[in-house]
């Protein structure tokens, strides 16, 4: 399986790119079927694929040392398909990172780690790695980036407590964080993240 999908338009100096990052269990394929419900019709659009579709094998909530050396690698991943963007001549701030659920935490993490005026992050039911956030790790200042993390408040896999931490360091890091929760239990994207994501972020 291909390690990265390239799909829309190409990228280069002065257009929108988003790398999209898919959940464990799932693929690259997958996640740009979400290109379908979001305005990504004028962006480059990058998928990078986790090897045996999964960026790391435990919870991202699991002791740390658990979830290397797979952790870092995906995160090396991603930090490829972002600098060959920059490569192309794309700006950082043309830049957007979206993920669902392991893909969502994945793209907080690496955004959070490597802070800068971005386009956007859009975290589906997400949060910060690690058995605790340690403030440590992350570095660098978003400038007001906007930033989505939404999910259920009863998530069997992503608490609300850590998207709501979550939120709470990337905002002391500068980003522009919206924290959308839900009553039902779900764990899935909904048609009314995608159209604060289109209005806010994409829009």
């Amino acid at each position: 399986m291909n390690k990265l999908i390239n799909e829309g338009q190409k990228p280069q100096k002065g257009k929108k790119a988003a790398i999209m990052i898919h959940g464990r269990g799932a693929s690259a394929k997958s996640i740009l079927s979400l290109k379908s419900y979001l305005k990504l019709d004028d962006f480059a659009l990058m998928a990078p694929q986790a090897p045996g579709g999964t960026w790391y094998p435990y919870s991202f909530m699991a002791p740390d040392h658990s979830n290397q050396p797979a952790l870092d690698q995906s995160l090396s991943q991603i930090k490829e398909a972002f600098d060959s963007l920059l490569t192309e001549g794309v700006e950082p701030s043309d830049i957007f990172l979206i993920g669902f659920s392991q893909g969502a935490c994945l793209s907080l993490e690496f955004a959070a780690r490597n802070a800068q005026k971005l386009g956007g992050v859009v975290a589906f039911t997400g949060g910060l790695i690690g058995e605790q956030i340690i403030r440590d790790n992350y570095q660098g200042d978003f400038e007001g980036t906007p930033v989505l993390i939404s999910g259920s408040q009863q998530d069997m896999h992503v608490p609300l407590e850590r998207m709501k931490e979550s939120g709470i360091l990337l905002t002391k890091q500068g980003a522009n964080v919206k924290l959308l929760s839900f009553p039902d239990s779900a764990h899935t994207i909904r048609q009314e993240e995608i159209d604060w994501v289109n209005q806010h972020i994409l829009g």
